[in-house]
């Protein structure tokens, strides 16, 4: 209940702000719920169980959909407050478990049937609500939803100073890892990697083997082209091989 109260006043745009106290400087004032409740830390087992339950519920719904974390925490809770109290009542926890599962499908139902595109006015109030207010940064934000569309990402830098909020766009696809070797480099002078109209060699393995792959490296070899593996990893003799 202490956390449903915590997190649930922060809920929606008329949603209050929170300090939270720090060992050390002054207290964090924040209208993030997700931020609430992953500073509650219960000192009591039951209590504390419960809180990461929420919490791990929480963060899933943030990594699916990047939002929404508030809502989810008080509806987890909600739902075990329930459980708790249909089990003080007499009921079995298997029935319990069921009902829920039945709930979720026609709960699901109902949402699929209501649903419908948002506009980018829409999502500029979101992201204004998820702002604290700020009308700007969520502006931008829905310009850049827009920008990249339904399958584009997203990344969010902190500036360093007090700086503008600064868009820029990026095209193609980019990935999180880069080159194994400095000997891949082809640009030194940028220490990059660049090539032109590339043979890309995809897979979700390992490869420490050359011989997994020497049939690609065969044919790549007569084509003249380069060749670009995107990979799990590639180590041992494949990597000493390709360098």
């Amino acid at each position: 209940r202490t956390l449903e109260d915590a997190v649930g006043c922060t809920a929606g745009p008329k949603g209050l702000t929170v300090a939270i106290s720090k060992p050390y400087g002054s207290p964090e004032i924040t209208k993030d719920g997700y931020k609430v409740m992953k500073s509650i830390k219960p000192e009591e087992p039951l209590a504390a169980a419960i809180a990461s339950i929420i919490t791990q519920s929480a963060s899933q719904c943030n990594d699916k959909v990047g939002d929404g974390t508030t809502t989810c925490s008080i509806l987890t809770a909600k739902v075990i407050e329930e459980v708790a109290k249909a089990k003080a009542a007499g009921a079995d926890i298997v029935s319990i478990k069921n009902g829920i599962l039945k709930a979720k499908e026609a709960v699901l139902t109902a949402l699929m049937s209501m649903r419908r595109e948002v506009e980018e006015e829409e999502i500029a109030q979101v992201a204004t609500i998820s702002a604290n207010g700020d009308r700007n940064i969520g502006t931008k934000i829905a310009q850049c939803v827009k920008e990249v569309g339904r399958d584009g990402v997203i990344t969010v830098e902190e500036s360093k100073g007090f700086k503008d909020l600064e868009v820029e766009k990026t095209d193609g696809m980019q990935f999180d890892r880069g080159y194994l070797s400095p000997y891949f480099v082809t640009n030194a002078e940028k220490m990059l990697v660049e090539f032109e109209n590339p043979y890309i060699f995809l897979t979700e393995k390992k490869i420490n083997v050359v011989q997994h792959i020497l049939p690609i490296l065969e044919n790549v070899a007569r084509s003249g082209r380069p060749l670009l593996i995107i990979a799990e990893d590639v180590e041992g003799e494949a990597l000493s091989t390709l360098v």
